[in-house]
């Protein structure tokens, strides 16, 4: 029996939560809005919307946190004054406190206790690359050998390279392709002597009629449609069918072949597709009862055996030390790519996603980018710099390649301010693991009266980052909370206010906090906030 819990929302409070592809509407409690945490993150046209990070958690600027260990179904009804309506099992309401960050804290330390563990350091410390824009499904040992060495010979520095789709003969079949790939072994070592790390692609999928189903068939390791037959499921890539992942002879299968080829090739780790909550249905069969959440969480759970990894889709993963990349983007300006960016991120710290990164800079959606002719050089910068200060950034799209001299030079620009901020950045990712707090954080995750703000965000507590989003600007508005205020071009503002800077093309404004002022505001008045919301609390403190 599901249960039903009705909050009032109170004046000015703002939620955050849910599923990270709805970045662009939060924070939520100013507008009618529904989201059903367990339904495949469909649109109401039926048709499959692309899955991301997602997690039963709700927490809001007033410090209220809402958790269940199951999908619950979430409404805000009315505007603002309204009403907050939860349908689900075992839902969890409780005051945590004040303000945003406490109600997240406690949520962290309650619901999905940090690992203590990050992703590897060097998913963090130099830049990604992917093969898959530059050559999608046709991926050889002389096409990434090349890719490799055309990027070292523009100037860009070393990181980890992923092989994309296709390096394998089949889906299942964990093992390069010899065709393509004659000596991985030599591959590999050639490009860790560069100073690369090395990732391949995976997912849960294996391709029908291959050797490696007939075995887990033979095995019973396969998914089961709820007539008893082996599930054959429509992806992307085709027709497949899927691993049990709820069965520990299927994980430990997987697990076998990828740790075989980390040992006979070098392969430092792998990039975990696939395994969205759409690829599952309610009433498959697997070994351990599960419905497609569990089976999307349990997907997620094998990564956690490797370092190097990355997800695109992961549900109730809190607190683990998992890369979550966003899901492909077209090259578009506006909401349906670029403007995505900053409001997406900020959702995936706020259910628990710490460890995040944007989409292939310039966009990782194969069909947009086959279709969109010249590249937008003025967009691929303002993409890179909003990467940039992300706490990934991932290329596929090879710079050099598609950019002039003048645009090139602003990519390297904004590699240039990484590097300087580095130091800040993975201090960020240490306290991520053992606080679990988000490395990209809300404006209102440090600052009251800025809930609305979405298009700038704190990189940790002091600094103010305001990357440029918007087809050929000049200059943007920034918010700023009390306090002083260093910008990146040497100006001090006192705050709180909101000041126009200039943007050139090779300019990423952000703002330094220069003395604790803020922070005495900001904790007077939570302080005041707290003993007002301690007379009228209704609800269990979280423990």
């Amino acid at each position: 029996m599901d249960d039903e819990v009705e909050l009032i929302l109170e004046a000015g409070e703002r939620w955050w939560g849910g599923a990270a592809e709805d970045g662009l509407l939060m924070p939520f409690g100013e507008q009618p809005f529904v989201r059903d945490l367990g339904a495949a993150l469909r649109h109401e046209s039926g048709d499959s919307a692309p899955s991301n990070q997602s997690s039963p958690l709700l927490v809001s600027t007033h410090g209220r946190v809402i958790w269940s260990d199951r999908p619950f179904t979430f409404a805000f009804e009315g505007r603002e004054g309204g009403l907050l309506r939860v349908t689900g099992r075992k839902v969890r309401v409780c005051q945590a406190g004040a303000t945003l960050r406490e109600a997240y804290q406690r949520a962290a330390r309650r619901f999905f206790r940090p690992s203590g563990r990050a992703p590897a350091r060097e998913l963090f410390t130099g830049p990604q690359y992917n093969t898959w824009i530059e050559f999608p499904y046709t991926p050889t040992q002389e096409a990434v050998l090349r890719f490799a060495a055309d990027l070292l010979a523009a100037g860009m520095p070393p990181g980890v390279l992923m092989i994309d789709d296709c390096w394998s003969p089949g889906y299942g079949t964990w093992r390069f392709d010899g065709a393509r790939f004659p000596d991985p072994a030599a591959m590999i070592q050639q490009l860790h002597d560069g100073g690369f790390s090395v990732m391949v692609w995976v997912v849960p999928f294996v391709s029908p009629d291959s050797a490696a189903f007939r075995e887990l068939e033979g095995k019973g390791l396969l998914i089961r449609d709820r007539n008893g037959d082996t599930a054959i499921r429509r992806w992307w890539n085709g027709f497949s069918a899927l691993l049990d992942v709820t069965d520990p002879a299927a994980t430990a299968w997987l697990t076998g072949h990828l740790d075989t080829l980390r040992a006979e090739t070098g392969v430092d780790g792998f990039k975990f597709d696939a395994g969205d909550i759409r690829d599952y249905r309610a009433d498959d069969l697997t070994a351990t009862p599960a419905e497609p959440v569990d089976l999307c969480e349990a997907w997620s759970r094998v990564g956690l055996r490797y370092p190097f990894n990355e997800y695109r889709a992961c549900w109730r993963m809190g607190g683990q030390p998992l890369g979550q990349r966003l899901q492909d983007k077209p090259p578009l300006w506006g909401t349906a790519g670029i403007e995505s960016l900053i409001p997406e991120m900020l959702a995936q710290g706020m259910i628990g996603y710490p460890f995040t990164c944007p989409d292939m800079i310039g966009g990782g959606e194969i069909v947009a980018m086959g279709e969109q002719g010249a590249t937008d050089q003025e967009f691929f910068v303002r993409y890179a710099q909003i990467a940039a200060l992300s706490p990934m950034m991932q290329f596929s799209v090879r710079p050099s390649r598609v950019l002039d001299d003048v645009h090139l030079a602003a990519v390297h620009a904004a590699l240039a301010v990484r590097a300087s901020l580095l130091p800040l950045i993975l201090g960020l990712v240490d306290e991520a693991a053992r606080t679990g707090e988000p490395i990209v954080r809300p404006m209102a995750y440090h600052a009251s009266g800025l809930e609305n703000v979405t298009d700038q965000f704190f990189l940790g507590p002091d600094l103010i980052v305001a990357p440029v989003t918007t087809q050929g600007a000049t200059e943007r508005r920034v918010a700023l909370p009390a306090g002083r205020w260093r910008g990146d071009d040497g100006t001090v503002v006192e705050g709180p206010t909101a000041v126009t800077v200039r943007c050139d093309l090779a300019r990423i404004p952000r703002f330094e906090r220069l003395a604790d002022v803020g922070r005495t505001f900001e904790k007077g008045v939570a302080e005041a906030m707290s003993s007002i919301r301690a007379r009228r609390r209704t609800k269990a403190a979280c423990s």
